[in-house]
């Protein structure tokens, strides 16, 4: 059961954070760091849980951490840009 909450908060940080790129706004800036932080929470629920690997887990959290780090600086260059104009 954790396992499938983990994922699907994983799949749907992706999700709306893609959409936040396209409609960015401070709101749904929040609610992608939200996202970021309790799915690594979940993970490390898992972790202790589980017993699972800690080199593969880390891993695999340090990919999805550079992808939501990258998707983070893109909404937020392209909010500031949008309240400059």
């Amino acid at each position: 059961m954790m396992l499938t909450a983990h994922i699907i908060i994983a799949l749907s940080s992706l999700v709306f954070s893609v959409y936040a790129f396209f409609y960015p706004s401070k709101r749904k800036l929040n609610i992608v760091y939200g996202l970021t932080g309790l799915i690594f929470v979940s993970g490390f629920a898992l972790i202790l849980g589980k017993h699972a690997s800690i080199a593969r887990v880390c891993s695999e959290g340090l990919v999805y951490l550079g992808v939501m780090v990258a998707a983070i600086f893109a909404i937020r260059h392209k909010l500031a840009r949008q309240i400059a104009e």
